[in-house]
C-alpha cells in the first residue's frame, strides 16, 4: 500500500505522521505506505518528505500523479480546491481519499462520484469519525436501551480560528460549517435515522460573507430532534449528548470519540466505555480505503457515496438559508 499526499499543509502533516506510525507498527504490510508528497513548492515538498520519511517528493501535483506506483492519493488542500484536485487525480487513474468537507457543494460531489464510478476508482471522504471502530460500541449502546429510546441529541464543535485565512475566505470555502459543522451533521446522522422532516437554522456571518457560528435544529419524522452548534469564535468541548427517557450518553469528542459515559435518570454515572488504543485516528480511514481498493470498490462501506452526497446537500440547504455563497457555486450555475 503506497499512499501519496497532495498538499503539504497542516492536515497533510497529521496524515503523514499517521502513515509513519502505521509503518512503524506494521513494517511488513506498510513498508512503503508513506510513499510520496507533492507541493507547488519543491523545497517545501522535500522538507516534508525528509521530516516524515517519504520516499519521493514532487514540486507539482501532475508530476506526482503520473507515478504508476501510487495506490491512493490523499487530497489535503483547502475545501475550494478539492474539486479541481480530486478531478485531476481521477483523470490520472488514481484512487482518492479527500479530506472533509468533501466538496464545497453537492453538484461538485455528484460530478466526481459519477466520474469515479465510470473509471472504477475509489473515491472516499476523510470524515474520520465515520471510520472509528468505537462508533460500533456507541451504536450498540444506543440500541441496547440503556438510556431508553433516544429522543434528542446535541453536538457541537468550536475553535477560536476566525483569523485563519482559509476560514474567513469565501474563495477557499471558508466558514464554520464546512470546517466544523460537518462533524456535528455526521454525528446526528450516525446516531439517528436519516428521515429528516424539517431543518431550522440561524447563522452569524462575517464581513466576508461566511458563517462564523451557527445553530441548527433537525426534526425527524419519528419525532426525534437534533441540535447542532459550531463556532470559529470560541472554544467548545466537542461533546455529543444523546438523551433518552431512562438517561443520557455523553460522547467525549464527536470528531474522534474515545470515551462514552452513560448516566441514569438521576444523573448518576452508571457506565463508562473507552475506545481501544489508536495511533491518531486517521489510520482507520486509510485502512478502510485499503479494504475497498482490494475489493475493487468505488466507495467505502463506512461512508458510501450516497451518504457523502446527502451531507453535502444538507450543507448546501443551510448555506442557501444563510445567504452564504462560494465562487464555485456560481461556476456551476447553482
Amino acid at each position: 500500500m503506497r499512499v501519496a499526499i497532495l498538499g503539504a499543509g497542516h492536515i497533510a502533516g497529521k496524515m503523514a505522521r499517521t502513515l509513519k506510525m502505521m509503518k512503524q507498527s506494521n513494517p511488513v504490510d506498510y513498508s512503503e505506505i508513506n510513499y510520496a508528497i507533492a507541493s507547488r513548492d519543491l523545497a517545501k515538498a522535500e522538507g516534508f518528505a525528509k521530516e516524515h520519511e517519504f520516499k519521493k517528493a514532487y514540486g507539482s501535483y501532475d508530476e506526482m500523479l503520473v507515478d504508476p506506483s501510487i495506490d491512493l492519493v490523499y487530497v489535503a488542500t483547502p475545501h475550494a480546491l478539492h474539486f479541481e484536485h480530486v478531478k485531476r487525480c481521477l483523470e490520472h487513474g488514481k484512487n482518492v481519499l479527500c479530506e472533509k468537507s468533501f466538496m464545497t457543494n453537492a453538484k461538485e460531489a455528484e460530478i466526481l462520484i459519477e466520474m469515479a464510478r465510470e473509471k472504477a476508482l475509489l473515491l472516499a471522504e476523510g470524515a474520520w469519525p465515520r471510520y472509528t471502530p468505537f462508533w460500533a460500541k456507541i451504536k450498540e449502546l444506543l440500541n441496547s436501551g440503556i438510556i431508553g429510546t433516544p429522543q434528542s441529541l446535541y453536538a457541537g464543535m468550536g475553535y477560536p480560528i476566525k483569523d485563519v485565512h482559509r476560514i474567513i475566505t469565501p474563495e477557499l470555502g471558508g466558514g464554520a460549517l464546512l470546517d466544523l459543522g460537518v462533524y456535528a451533521i455526521h454525528f446526528a446522522r450516525m446516531c439517528f435515522s436519516n428521515d429528516i422532516e424539517k431543518i431550522h437554522s440561524v447563522a452569524q456571518l462575517s464581513d466576508t460573507g461566511v458563517d462564523l457560528q451557527h445553530s441548527i435544529t433537525m426534526l425527524y419524522k419519528d419525532g426525534k430532534m437534533a441540535q447542532l452548534n459550531s463556532t470559529v469564535l470560541a472554544v467548545n468541548k466537542r461533546t455529543g449528548i444523546i438523551n433518552g427517557e431512562k438517561g443520557c450518553m455523553i460522547v467525549d469528542n464527536i470528531s474522534n470519540p474515545l470515551c462514552a459515559c452513560v448516566y441514569n435518570g438521576k444523573h448518576e454515572l452508571i457506565a463508562e466505555y473507552k475506545s481501544e488504543a489508536q495511533l491518531t485516528g486517521f489510520e482507520y480511514e486509510i485502512m478502510a480505503c485499503e479494504r475497498a481498493i482490494k475489493s475493487n470498490q468505488c466507495e467505502t462501506k463506512e461512508l458510501p457515496h450516497a451518504e457523502m452526497l446527502e451531507v453535502m446537500k444538507i450543507m448546501d440547504s443551510l448555506r442557501i438559508e444563510w445567504g452564504v455563497t462560494f465562487p464555485s457555486d456560481k461556476l456551476l450555475n447553482l
